[in-house]
This record gives C-alpha cells, structure tokens and sequence, in this order.
C-alpha cells in the first residue's frame, strides 16, 4: 500500500472516529477485521495501548509506546493492517497465527520492536516507528488465539514476528512528562501480563462483493 493511500486511509479513520461516537451501522460482527480501528486493553493491567508525538530519552529515541486508564484518550486507536509482504483485504476477519501491523492512527506510526532495553523494567523496548504507515519488518505481529479467527471477546497475545518476544505490561510507570502511564514492552517468556482484549473501536464489516481498497469506506461498525 502506497504512502498516499495509507495517509488517506488515517485522515478517514480520524474524521470517522470523531463524528460516529455511539451510532451502529447494520448488524453486530464478533470478530476482528482488517481495516478495523480497535482500543487494545491489557487485562492484567487494565490499561488501553497508547501512543503519542513523545520519544524515548535512552534507547532507540523512537516514539514512546505505553498503557493508559483513560478509556477516552483518542491516541490509544490503532489501525488492524497487513504487513508489507501480504496485504489484508478490508473486512475480512483476522487469522489466528496471521502476521499485521498495528498502525498508531494520530501519528501513522506502526507498533514496533527490536533488542533496545526498555527503560524502566530492563525488558524488551516497544516503540512506535515509520512514517505514514511505513516501516519495516520489525513492525510485523503475530496473533496468537486459540481459534481459527481473532474473536472480539477473546484474550490474545501478540508476539512480535522477528524476536519473538510477546507484548506485556508488568506496571512499571513513568514520571513527567507523562506521569502515571505504564511502560509497554516485550517479553519471551509468556504470562498473565501478555494477554490483550479488543475494546472500543471501528470494525470493518466483510465485503459482499469480495475485497475493496481500503480508500472507499463503508460497512462500519462502532
């Protein structure tokens, strides 16, 4: 997918969460689509994945990536996507085992790791990388269920494909400048602080009619 269309794509996303608020367009769908703009929340932690225009001060100096109680925060929206290598057809349902990127929808960053420390807990360092949507393969995430489709009710893991290591939460925070927000990172062994709940969002609805380019938007759900 082009940087332009990725643009458009995030510009839509935006102008559509902002106006769509408690509205339901057509019937519910139980699982989790390609195209869709989801709330992920750590159910150990209790706390939404977030990001905004902050970097880290040791490490890789990315964008920071952390947890936040804020039910309401708009930078905790992230963009379900297909990696560079296998796209993600707009409302179909997301594999159990399927490789995507989750891309920070205020910023068009995509969640991201590699072997810098976290600063805090010493762990594996989570950031937010790329520009418009792209990056690079260190932005790729395995989805781990116990079913053939990521449901929206289900506890899942996220493990990223290059290391690994497994997205967690174990509750460190941070100081000033954001006080009180939990450090996200990554770890190999897998626990209670890497499971992960679809929550709030915009949920793309299956095609009739088969695949559509992401740029034309319909069939949405919140």
């Amino acid at each position: 997918m082009g940087k332009h269309v990725v643009s458009l794509v995030l510009l839509w996303v935006s102008l559509l969460l902002s106006c769509v608020c408690s509205f339901s367009f057509g019937s519910e769908i139980n699982f989790v689509t390609c195209g869709s703009v989801v709330k992920l929340l750590n159910v150990k932690h209790n706390v939404r994945l977030h990001s905004h225009d902050v970097r880290y001060g040791s490490g890789s100096g990315q964008q920071s990536v952390t947890g936040v109680t804020t039910v309401e925060d708009s930078n905790s929206y992230w963009s379900v996507r297909g990696t560079s290598g296998a796209g993600c057809h707009r409302g179909t349902p997301v594999r159990c085992g399927q490789n995507i990127r989750l891309t920070h929808v205020n910023t068009g960053r995509n969640l991201h790791s590699h072997y810098f420390t976290s600063p805090l807990s010493s762990n594996q360092e989570v950031s937010a990388f790329g520009e418009d949507g792209e990056g690079d393969h260190l932005d790729e995430w395995t989805v781990l269920c116990g079913g053939s489709v990521w449901q929206r009710d289900d506890l899942v893991r996220f493990q990223h494909t290059a290391t690994e290591a497994l997205l967690s939460v174990t509750g460190e925070q941070y100081g000033r400048p954001i006080h009180g927000q939990r450090e996200v990172h990554a770890m190999t062994s897998s626990s209670q602080h890497s499971y992960w709940k679809a929550m709030e969002g915009v949920f793309m609805k299956p095609s009739e009619t088969g695949p559509k380019d992401f740029s034309s938007p319909t069939h949405t759900e919140f």
